[in-house]
This record gives structure tokens, sequence and C-alpha cells, in this order.
């Protein structure tokens, strides 16, 4: 696998013939000076050994591990960017384990090659259908191993570096939480209340990593509205409301570059709708707002009303359950998300006392009871 640059060290300046593990060598170097590294994992330490061959002479930080534990150890410690793993392991099968891999979001993009002996197209398809990214069969050609390993750790690469604004918004996003006292685990929350949500709706996996983000990324444009706005502990003034309603609108606008962030969009733009047409800032109604955003919509409400605030004072988990209940007869919200909801939180929340989902403790001085505070006041 070559490619060619133009202008570099050749004959007077000439085209010079480049491969792939040149280009990749590159772009580590980049990243702090970090060689790739790869996990090889096989209960036998000779195809270990046979593997390490075939790529020692390449540069790469080559890990090793016997078991699915010690794999996993080094997938938490070592900044693993590709795994090598022999479809027969002690504890698990090779496809299991790259299943696991692949539905954990900290791992997902890392590239997995699956080894076997056994020939046949049936096993192909399905190391394929458990998100494995090559699929190869012994006796190993040490030129095909090479170049299927390069090929997989150039993209790696390319997608690290498009992924490289992504945390940082998050950053940008917690700092934003951070500026307001009173809203303090509110996203992490979130988090926690959607996975329970979409998880009870048989989700994909690809929705469930939307609504994390989403649940960290949805008030990111409030990164522009004005502290004086942000924070006033009474109702707004019109003028005012026009300024806030701009903020999914920024938000959007903000993550759009971040091409992993695609999902998250509607998410941010639309979880201040309203079922029957009358949110912001499109006035979208019923279906037409997306999916995504009516879930985060919903964990967003029972958490506002449930966690103290300088305007009003927490509600109690079963009168936000009310409270949500009366806003779908009133054609704000979805029926059937707030039923879902409800069974989700009798059976998951509500049993866990909700101690990482909500601290319902008395607010600041306020003198409106909760009952009459609405969801309007909570910005």
């Amino acid at each position: 696998m070559l490619q060619t640059r133009q202008g570099g060290p050749g004959f007077l300046g000439m085209a010079t013939q480049v491969s792939a593990w040149e280009l990749i060598e590159e772009t580590y170097a980049a990243q702090e000076g970090q060689r790739p590294g790869i996990l090889i994992i096989d209960p036998q330490a000779i195809s270990r050994h046979v593997i390490r061959g075939m790529l020692h002479q390449r540069g790469y930080r080559l890990l090793e591990a016997s078991t699915v534990a010690e794999a996993r150890e080094a997938l938490e410690r070592d900044g693993v960017d590709l795994v090598i793993a022999d479809l027969a392991l002690p504890e698990t099968s090779g496809l299991d384990f790259c299943r696991q891999i692949k539905a954990d979001r900290r791992t997902y993009l890392i590239p997995v090659v699956l080894i076997t002996s056994v020939q046949g197209a049936s096993m192909h398809v399905a190391g394929l259908e458990a998100g494995a990214d090559e699929f190869l069969v012994r006796p190993l050609n040490t030129s095909v191993v090479r170049t299927r390993v390069a090929a997989l750790l150039r993209h790696k690469a390319d997608v690290d570096s498009l992924e490289e604004a992504e945390p940082i918004l998050f950053v940008l996003a917690q700092a934003i939480e951070q500026r307001d006292e009173a809203i303090s685990g509110h996203c992490k929350r979130l988090d926690q209340i959607t996975r329970a949500l979409g998880t009870a709706l048989n989700l994909s996996r690809a929705q469930l990593l939307a609504l994390h983000r989403g649940a960290y990324l949805h008030d990111i444009g409030k990164v522009g509205v004005p502290d004086s706005i942000l924070f006033k502990p009474g109702p707004l003034s019109p003028q005012e409301w026009d300024i806030m309603r701009q903020h999914p609108i920024t938000g959007e606008a903000i993550c759009r570059p971040v091409k992993s962030l695609a999902l998250v969009l509607p998410i941010i733009r639309s979880h201040h709708e309203r079922w029957n047409g009358t949110g912001y800032p499109d006035g979208l109604a019923g279906e037409d707002i997306p999916l995504l955003a009516r879930i985060l919509q919903i964990a967003d409400i029972y958490d506002a009303l449930t966690s103290p605030r300088p305007y009003k004072r927490a509600v109690p988990g079963p009168r936000a359950l009310e409270i949500l209940a009366q806003e779908a007869q009133r054609g704000w919200r979805e029926p059937r998300l707030v039923g879902a909801f409800r069974e989700v939180w009798e059976t998951t929340l509500w049993p866990a006392q909700l101690t990482a989902l909500a601290h319902v403790q008395p607010a600041a001085a306020t003198s409106a009871p909760p009952d009459i505070v609405p969801v309007t006041v909570l910005k």
C-alpha cells in the first residue's frame, strides 16, 4: 500500500513513494510522540510470539495478554490503538469480546482484528457481524498482516484527529455548568436518566451514545447568554426570553463542525420544543420533534423539578411525575414518553432512591411553594 508525496527527499524533489506505515508514524509522532499501541490477545504464547515477530520491526508498542481480564486491564491502562484477538479465548469467545469492545463508548473506535484457524465464510461473517474490522485465517501471511494493520491504524489516526474537537466541547459544556452552582451535577444526572429511559425503549447503541453526548452538550449554547439573564432570580422579560431562546441555535452551530456529533445536533436544537408546537426555537410539533430530543427533554424537566434552583425549591419525585403528566395533558409533552418514563422511574430510578440522579434538599430562601413554580421558568 503506497501513496505518493510531492517534493519529498527524493532526487531533485521528485515525487517519492511513502508507505502507509510512514504516514501512520508521522501522524502519531505529532500526537506527543506516542507510538501506536497494538494489543495481542491469545492464550498461546507461541501464537503471540508469531504475531509479534511480524510487527516488531514496524516500531509499534506491542502489548500482550493471555486472558480477557488482562486484555481489559491493558485497554484501560495502556492507550491501545488496535486489538488483535484470537477467536478462541479462555473466558469468552473472541466474538463476544469484540462485541464488548464495540459496545463500550470508551473503546468502540478501536479497530479489532480477529484471527482463527477455522476456514469458512460463515465464521468470517460472524466476525464482521460482531463488529470486527478485519478477519484473518491462519496460516497468516506476514505481508497481509502488516498491510491490514497499517491500514486500520491509519484510519484510526484519521478518526482520532476528527474526534479531537469533541473533548474540548465537553470541557466547555462542563465549564458552563460550573458557572452555576445550583445546577451542579445536572448533566451527569441527565446522562443516567436518559440512559435508563433509552434502554427501556430499546434504542440502538448509536442512539444511546447520542443521548450520552446530548446530556452534556444540550445547553452548550448558553455560552452566548449573558449572566444577567442566565442567573436572574425572577421571571425573564420578553426581550430576555428572545435572547434565551437563541441558545439551542447557538449550541447547534457550535457543535455542527464535529462530524461525530451529527446525531446530537437535533437534541441540542430541539430539546425545548413542545408536543403541541408551542416550544422553541422552531415551533415543531408531534413526531416532527426528534425522538432523542423528546427523551432528553423529559429527563431535563424531571431533574430541574427535583433539584433546587435559586428561584424555587426542589419537588419530590412523585410530585414531579404529576407535573409531567399535567404537562402531557396540556399538550406540552408526548403522553407515550411520559408514561414510559413513569414506568422506568417506578422500576429503576425511584427504587434506587435517586442517589445519583437528584439531591432533594431545601433550596435557598424562596417564598413560592414548589407546586406553583411553572416549568416555563426552568431556564
